[in-house]
């Protein structure tokens, strides 16, 4: 680790932070030098989150020291943080609905509002994005809320940033020009905390790498020094195989047709023609904004259809509401699992049957969802200390198993997995991909939409693209991410000219 000098901008001596008896972060040291982009890995549950809010003033430790800028935080605070020039960006963006989006941007900030505003319009064009700083912000999707909070860091001049999981929301494109201003800030000095599970972004953009596994730091060094399976190999351990909680999948034969959607059209899209065959994968690509989502909640009820129909095992789905689809064998898990996937303050085996509780009490009782719930809990590996916990306790990515667990339960012939793993760490990643291929062995016909154009390629039997609320095209197996944008963005240039 550095020693401090004029350009060390965060030192964490020997930082313990303890729940009880359980020790979350175990004499963790590690420095940010400005300029530096420094990334930090580790598993679900490692301590990534816990040392952040330590840096950022949110969590006080039990021992040790940070020092930001050459002050220590004797009474953390994110006030005096953000004071000594620190922004958290956090994975799970905080949103006030009823503002503006140039408020929420904005707030607390002592500047005349024109000023604000100039400033805020000049950042978005360097981020290549598009935003309504007078709309409602509870009308935003789930990447503007991201960019949302990356703004309001840049908008403070921060001379520490920590992003958490930025990219998880965002395309390829945005991605990139995030990554440009990432480069130009770091160039004037500035010292960014990268925290994600992608390890071809982390080639792509940072400078040095520490791992936590477990609360302690098990490799740290010039990114350069290290090779992926050793920076894989020092944030698992041996896991467990997804096959046990696909088997709670309905066995059915390969290749049947499962769901038909003939010309659907709804909020957000329109004339959406598609089948899916049992065992199939077919990866729904697109840019934020294409109808992805919105297609998906319209299939599984949440929104009204505007028109055309839907089909599941050549009978038609109408009057469509979400426990009806469960019923039928259709079960969909969103994007945002947060606001739209768990009870947060409710435990861990209730919320992995709430997907069955319109069927209370003839179906399921808590014993027995306390048994369902360990069943999963054992085969994907669910960090968490007990199945009464809360889902709010859980790190992002075992909130994310808990949410998959739910799906599970309801038994689905036909499965929309909308971001599947969105804050998900690398080897969680690997198992929810064996699992999304052993519920497809089994005859599950699942629709994958996802931002990442690398796990559409990865995973996908067949690629559907969507652009402007339409599907562009189609594309076979094994196609390469140039094309996939070149339909998901030549459509959006296009559009334009």
């Amino acid at each position: 680790m550095a020693s401090d000098d004029a350009h060390t901008l965060i030192q964490v001596r020997d930082v313990w932070k303890r729940y009880g008896p359980v020790s979350v972060l175990k004499g963790v040291s590690i420095c940010l030098r400005a300029g530096q982009i420094h990334a930090l890995l580790g598993g679900n549950g490692a301590g990534k989150s816990t040392l952040m809010k330590v840096i950022a003033g949110l969590v006080s430790p039990n021992d040790g020291t940070v020092v930001i800028g050459g002050e220590r935080l004797e009474r953390p605070s994110a006030a005096k943080a953000q004071r000594l020039g620190l922004y958290l960006v956090p994975q799970e963006a905080h949103i006030f609905g009823n503002q503006t989006v140039l408020e929420n941007i904005c707030m607390g900030l002592a500047k005349s509002p024109s000023q604000l505003r100039s400033r805020v319009i000049e950042l978005i064009k360097q981020l290549s994005v598009s935003l309504d700083l007078d709309a409602q912000a509870a009308t935003l999707e789930i990447a503007d809320r991201q960019i949302v909070e990356i703004l309001r860091g840049l908008v403070r001049q921060a001379r520490v940033l920590i992003l958490d999981e930025p990219t998880s929301a965002l395309t390829p494109h945005e991605v990139e020009a995030l990554f440009a201003r990432m480069r130009a800030l770091a160039a004037k000095g500035v010292g960014i905390f990268f925290i994600s599970h992608k390890l071809r972004e982390i080639r792509e953009i940072c400078h040095d790498i520490s791992v936590l596994r477990d609360g302690a730091i098990v490799l740290s060094g010039a990114l350069g020094d290290y090779g992926d399976d050793q920076i894989v190999t020092a944030m698992t351990r041996a896991g467990t195989g997804a096959s046990p909680a696909a088997s709670t999948a309905v066995n059915a034969a390969k290749g049947e047709a499962r769901l038909v959607i003939d010309n659907l059209s709804g909020e957000g899209f329109r004339s959406v023609s598609l089948s899916l065959s049992g065992g199939e994968i077919a990866g729904l690509a697109g840019v934020v904004g294409a109808g992805r989502t919105e297609l998906a909640e319209t299939v599984f009820g949440l929104r009204r259809a505007h028109g055309g129909s839907i089909s599941l095992d050549g009978k038609v789905l109408d009057k469509r509401a979400p426990a009806r689809c469960v019923d039928a064998g259709l079960v969909y898990l969103p994007e945002d699992r947060q606001q739209y996937g768990l009870f947060l303050d409710a435990p861990l085996y209730w919320n992995a049957s709430s997907y069955l509780m319109h069927k209370l009490p003839f179906m399921l009782s808590p014993k027995r969802e306390r048994e369902a719930f360990s069943r999963f809990r054992d085969a994907m590996d669910i960090k968490c200390e007990s199945a009464e916990q809360p889902a709010r306790r859980l790190s992002g990515g075992n909130q994310q198993k808990v949410l998959l667990a739910k799906c599970l339960a309801a038994k689905p012939k036909v499965l929309i997995l909308d971001e599947p793993t969105r804050g998900v760490d690398v080897a969680a990643r690997n198992d929810i991909y064996a699992l999304v291929r052993t519920l497809a062995a089994e005859g599950v016909a699942i629709l994958l939409i996802s931002s990442d154009f690398d796990e559409i390629v990865h995973l996908s039997d067949r690629i559907l693209v969507m652009a402007f609320g339409e599907l562009e095209g189609t594309l076979p197996a094994g196609s390469s991410v140039d094309a996939i944008g070149k339909l998901a963005f030549g459509a959006r240039e296009h559009a334009h000219v």
